[in-house]
């Protein structure tokens, strides 16, 4: 199985280290090695979220997602993307912009002597609203499944207050837009403030959108009997099994989220190169793809079903992952810290979930989840 989920990634990788060398020679094989690590690391929370969604899309929406899905993640926000920022920001036509993108200033300068800025310090300069936009996306979804009461807790001593606060109505949107009020009147650039501002509420309004056309559209799940079950909803990780317009809206929540994560990732790429052919090579060709197989080995295997506290890591990277992004607005955040904060998180909810296995095996095998959270004084974390 592993093979057949991840021999299209390693096929892949094959190729794109070959164009490279063709491209650039070892120096760019070695970019390219260094940008798929530094994507797989960020994303690997993005790629335990696409796995809860995922498994509650029906298979011909889940083939729709690995098929054009990552063909979008692929060359949309990799590559083509930061070329149509950069062309909004410049002005310039979309062949002028491929042109500077590609024929960077020789000797280095941010900027031409006309005056005009260079494909990565419009990109760069972009990045405020960019980040507000996802930062805010990313932070309502993770206080929409932090704020909803659910069976088993990870971090139970911060998780089961959060959920009792979060009965109040609208709990979500009042702390996320407080949270960019404090974002753009104290760490966005003078000039940026109003920007900021426009681009958070409309990662806001999206999130909203989204998620409650899924709901809306979603087709509630019987029982044996043929009985309609009432279904839980914290976001669109756990609609019922989602076709038709329920189906199209979750493939639309995930390109978005994919979105979220992938710009920082390439906005990050520029302190490695600022060659766009190498970026989407590194984080396009291999890393997305590496991100989908582990999407689907998480989805084929059932990881999140044998490793509970998974989901619960992932929203909290997610969470961490926003905060960042907002406060990169105003303060540079090196992208190691970004990438460890995630893997720390994951790694940590990994730890306590195979803890958590162990002793149900231990007090019977038990499936109960009560049982076997209170067996544990303090969830790790």
């Amino acid at each position: 199985m592993v093979l057949r989920i991840f021999g299209l990634s390693f096929a892949v990788t094959a190729i794109a280290l070959i164009v490279a060398a063709l491209y650039g020679g070892p120096q760019a094989v070695l970019l390219v090695v260094i940008l798929s690590i530094l994507e797989i690391s960020l994303s690997f929370d993005n790629a335990v979220i696409n796995a809860t969604v995922l498994q509650r899309m029906s298979e011909f929406w889940q083939k729709i997602f690995l098929t054009i899905g990552i063909v979008i993640a692929v060359f949309g926000m990799r590559l083509v993307f930061p070329l149509v920022i950069v062309w909004l920001a410049s002005g310039l036509g979309p062949v002028a912009a491929i042109d500077l993108a590609l024929n960077p200033p020789a000797d280095g300068a941010a900027y031409f002597p006309d005056g005009s800025a260079s494909y990565e310090t419009l990109l760069t300069d972009a990045h405020p609203q960019i980040a507000a936009f996802g930062g805010m996306f990313l932070l309502m979804l993770f206080l929409g499944f932090i704020l909803e009461e659910r069976e088993i807790t990870w971090l139970s001593w911060l998780e089961r207050p959060l959920a009792r606060v979060g009965k109040l109505d609208q709990l979500s949107v009042i702390v996320a837009g407080g949270l960019l009020l404090l974002t753009a009147t104290l760490i966005a650039p003078g000039d940026k403030v109003s920007t900021v501002m426009t681009a958070g509420v409309l990662g806001m309004i999206s999130y909203i959108a989204v998620n409650g056309l899924g709901e809306l559209f979603n087709t509630p799940e019987e029982d044996e009997n043929g009985e309609v079950t009432e279904v839980a909803h914290s976001g669109p990780s756990q609609l019922a099994k989602a076709t038709g317009k329920a189906g199209f809206f979750l493939f639309l929540y995930l390109e978005v989220l994919d979105a979220s994560f992938s710009f920082d990732g390439v906005i990050g790429a520029f302190a490695i190169t600022s060659d766009p052919i190498i970026i989407a090579l590194g984080l396009g060709f291999v890393g997305a793809m590496f991100v989908r197989s582990i999407t689907v080995f998480l989805v084929r295997k059932g990881t999140l079903s044998d490793y509970v506290y998974l989901e619960h890591g992932a929203h909290w990277a997610i969470g961490a992952l926003a905060v960042i992004l907002l406060v990169s607005i105003g303060y540079h955040v090196n992208e190691n810290v970004t990438g460890l904060v995630g893997v720390a998180l994951i790694g940590a909810a990994f730890i306590s979930s195979v803890m958590r296995n162990r002793k149900a095996a231990a007090i019977g095998g038990t499936d109960d989840a009560a049982d076997v959270d209170e067996q544990k004084p303090v969830s790790v974390g």
